[in-house]
This record gives structure tokens, C-alpha cells and sequence, in this order.
């Protein structure tokens, strides 16, 4: 029986989270998108927290946007959350694509994030 959307995503997510893994030296920016909004955070799985995190659902963000569900609102929360990170000290992270393929939306983010400096 073949699998639906959600469900493929689902079990790539368990798959991917089974070896990637964020340290308080090397945290995971996980992504996580949804068909109106995306949202991205920067967290350390050791201890369990959020160190950073934007999405387009914030106000002042959401004010800029036309639509929270475009190439140019996921680049723009990229380079927020990339800000964020930066202010707390972290440059190195590990890509959590959230089981989403790596195109579109989770693509303009993680390009985005790097070009405002973060590396992964």
C-alpha cells in the first residue's frame, strides 16, 4: 500500500532524527513547514532547550510578507533565525530538513541561513 504525503515525511523525519543529533556546541536548526507558515529553531538536544528561533508567524516578520508560505519568506526567516544564532554566540549547526525534501522553501532557508553566516 503506498504511503501518503504525511506519512512519507513522517517516517524520513524518524530516519533523519535517528542520526542527526545538536550538541550545545554544534545545535540543530530544524525546520518545519507547514502549507501557510514555516518555522525554524536552534536547539540543543543535550539540554533540551531552544536557543534561537523565528518562524512567519511573528508580527513584525509577518508584516513584511505578502505570504508566510513563499521562497522569499522562508529566506527571510532564515536570515532571521541566522541573526538570532549569531547573537548567542553559535555558528556551527547541524540541518534538520524535518523530513521535508531539500528544495523549495527548506532550500531558500537553509540558503538564506548561510549566507547570513551560519555553517552547516
Amino acid at each position: 500500500m503506498k504511503l501518503s504525503r504525511k506519512e512519507s515525511v513522517q517516517r524520513r523525519h524518524r530516519r533523519i532524527r535517528k542520526k542527526v543529533n545538536g550538541t550545545p556546541n554544534c545545535p540543530r536548526l530544524a525546520v518545519f513547514r507547514s502549507n501557510l507558515h514555516i518555522y525554524a529553531q536552534i536547539i540543543d538536544d543535550v539540554g533540551q532547550h531552544t536557543i534561537a528561533a523565528a518562524s512567519t508567524v511573528e508580527p513584525d516578520l509577518k508584516k513584511s510578507l505578502s505570504s508566510g508560505s513563499t521562497c522569499e519568506a522562508s529566506a527571510a526567516v532564515g536570515k532571521l533565525v541566522a541573526e538570532r544564532a549569531l547573537a548567542q554566540g553559535i555558528e556551527q549547526v547541524v540541518f534538520d530538513r524535518g523530513g521535508n525534501l531539500y528544495h523549495g522553501r527548506v532550500k531558500a532557508l537553509a540558503d538564506a541561513a548561510r549566507e547570513a553566516g551560519l555553517q552547516f
